[in-house]
């Protein structure tokens, strides 16, 4: 621990300060510490096995690993691609290119499982208002820079240029001729800023629940003309074809011919161009990869791309994650740990019960309800008893290149989401898998999720004090139940339906509250940039449930060590990054800065001032009064 800096003064920097000094950040990474590190070790272990698997010293028995080396080994194989150059590509950009109208978009559509991006995005997923069954679901198109605001100021205009700069480049090797080189560059970037004018911000996607908007087809079909909606729908579903679409941003949707009419039709077309040459270039050569990552570089502040080891083993992860993570979760999750964890999740959970029949702002029916929403959390812990089924369907061939292979991936994975339309949902479908540092809660399904690779030091340990644990992996557990309450998670009721289960007097209190905490971080400077507590309020409403839960705990724990566990709280916010990330998450990302996180919560909590006799002349003091306790 740092000696230089009080710990009343500064909790962050006393636990974290000497291993910050130490800690260098990866050429190929954005940030180092905390989740990162883990993060890192287990990208090394399992590095090192594929490369074992690849070269014949290892073997394995889960069919879809050895599809995993294949698609690895494709990766490694630079010599085919670089030959290979951008030919792979034009055949689908000059499909693209030589639809001249709607018309001939609208008789192309097929295109879209190709990899052309329709001016509309539509995808299937469980439908909020009822968690039992999928839903048709749109949004409007992506943009290039990482939220609206961006486009409002320096920084986005200095990263569109960066970009322009690189899809520059990348038009030079197509086919086309050197005036429609420049046109479509132009273009991309016309079509981009009318898109941007209307789909929703950062902000305005935090607040999940305001997603769910359910209209009928027709009115839908209506609203995205010239787009023919109903040629796309009853096209791949014939007589089965959705009868609603929700609508996730309804704003952009209805402004849809604002943005796509015949006078934009070029515009957009050379957009769809330019983002499936830059998407083919992932899987190109290694100079076209490298020229197509440098935008992505540019936003994060990362110097290069990683080796092509680890470009070929992350790339194989993301394809086959369930498969690699019940891989990683058999080989190195001890049950000894899992049955430890699973003890304290239900601790965790029977403990907030007891909290919420305490609760001062809620009405005895709403108490009820919301214990049976705890009481329904089911637990998914370390990694899955089995790998999905779909993964037996996705065989790749020796014989195809990694961007056939791709290709082939990409189709199989839009066919396997339009085909769950008229399915059940399936609840045994994990949304981690085992090998990912990191957790989840699931407001659809009411349950909560912890990969096995979070379960290390410093989040948790055997051999860790009860303190420590509780102040670590204690209060991530304790945060993702937290998220069944926070501003989008109080909406779901316990089968993860959209239901109102409050009074009006609850919810004017809980939202009196969540504005309490929207104020606490609003505003806070860091890093030349603030806090918009509006956009963070929901983690920071987990962040504040999972410490309060925990810390009750901590009072009924023989031997408890206050001290300790703050420690380690801070311990595994412990984070390097580099400027540019920083900014970026700052932002767009939900979750406040990890100092922040570290410093901020324990000020809520009177067990913070008693452990390190916190005075009201330290920095890390805020008056009682200021002191939010939501959960």
């Amino acid at each position: 621990m740092s000696e230089k800096i009080r710990i009343q003064d500064d909790l962050y920097e006393v636990v974290n300060g000497e291993t910050l000094a130490n800690l260098e950040i990866p050429a190929d990474r954005p940030v180092a510490g905390g989740f990162s590190e883990l993060d890192q070790n287990v990208e090394k272990i399992l590095m090192n096995d594929f490369s074992a698997f690849a070269k014949g010293e290892k073997s394995t028995d889960i069919e879809s690993v050895k599809d995993a080396i294949l698609l690895y080994k494709k990766v490694l194989d630079a010599e085919r691609r670089n030959k290979d150059g951008i030919k792979p590509a034009l055949k689908l950009l000059n499909k693209i290119k030589a639809i001249k109208s709607i018309e001939d978009l609208n008789n192309n559509l097929d295109l879209a499982f190709e990899g052309l991006d329709l001016p509309v995005n539509i995808f299937v997923s469980e439908d909020m208002g009822d968690a039992t069954k999928h839903s048709m679901c749109m949004v409007g198109p992506s943009i290039i820079l990482p939220d609206t605001v961006y486009y409002k100021n320096e920084q986005g205009e200095a990263l569109l240029n960066f970009y322009k700069q690189m899809v520059t480049k990348l038009i030079s090797y197509t086919d086309l001729s050197d005036e429609e080189k420049v046109q479509y560059v132009e273009d991309t970037l016309k079509f981009d800023r009318l898109v941007s004018d209307r789909v929703k911000s950062r902000v305005e996607w935090a607040d999940y629940v305001k997603c769910y908007n359910p209209m009928p087809t027709e009115e839908v079909a209506e609203l995205v003309k010239p787009l023919d909606l109903n040629k796309i729908l009853n096209g791949y579903y014939k007589e089965n074809a959705p009868k609603v679409v929700v609508v996730y941003d309804p704003r952009c949707i209805k402004e849809f011919g604002l943005y796509f009419n015949e006078k934009t039709f070029s515009e957009y077309i050379h957009w769809a161009y330019v983002k499936a040459l830059v998407s083919a270039c992932g899987y190109l050569s290694t100079e076209l990869k490298e020229i197509s990552g440098s935008y992505r570089r540019a936003l994060t502040g990362v110097a290069q791309d990683p080796v092509i080891e680890k470009q070929a083993y992350r790339l194989a992860s993301q394809i086959y994650s369930d498969p690699i993570g019940v891989y990683y979760g058999r080989t190195y999750f001890g049950e000894e740990a899992k049955a430890d964890v699973v003890s304290i999740v239900k601790k965790i959970i029977e403990t907030y019960k007891a909290r919420v029949k305490k609760n001062t702002f809620l009405e005895e029916k709403t108490k009820e309800k919301a214990i049976l929403k705890l009481s329904t959390i089911e637990i998914k812990m370390g990694y899955p008893d089995s790998i999905p089924e779909y993964y037996n369907n996705l065989k790749l061939t020796e014989e195809e290149s990694l961007f056939e292979a791709m290709n082939k991936i990409s189709l199989f994975e839009i066919k396997r989401n339009l085909d769950k339309l008229n399915k059940k949902v399936d609840r045994t479908e994990w949304a981690m898998p085992g090998h990912m540092v990191n957790a989840c809660y699931n407001p659809s399904a009411n349950d909560i999720t912890f990969p096995a690779a979070i379960l290390q030091k410093p989040f948790y340990s055997i051999k860790q004090t009860i303190s420590q644990n509780l102040g670590g992996i204690g209060a991530v557990i304790g945060h993702e139940i937290s998220h069944a309450f926070d501003n989008n998670g109080a909406h779901f009721d316990e089968n993860g339906n959209l239901a109102n289960w409050w009074s009006e007097k609850d919810l004017e209190a809980f939202q009196a509250l969540t504005k309490d905490m929207i104020a606490q971080w609003d505003g806070i400077e860091f890093h030349g940039g603030k806090v918009n507590g509006e956009l963070v309020v929901s983690e920071n409403i987990a962040d504040n449930g999972g410490m309060a839960v925990t810390i009750e705990i901590m009072h009924n724990t023989e031997g408890a060590n206050f001290k300790e566990y703050f420690e380690n709280w801070a311990r595994v916010w412990c984070q390097k990054a580099r400027e540019e990330y920083i900014k970026l998450l700052l932002a767009s990302d939900v979750h406040s800065p990890a100092k922040l996180r570290a410093n901020i919560q324990p000020r809520n909590f009177n067990e913070w001032y008693e452990a390190f006799d916190v005075k009201e002349t330290d920095q890390m003091f805020i008056p009682e009064n200021k002191r939010i306790i939501i959960w």
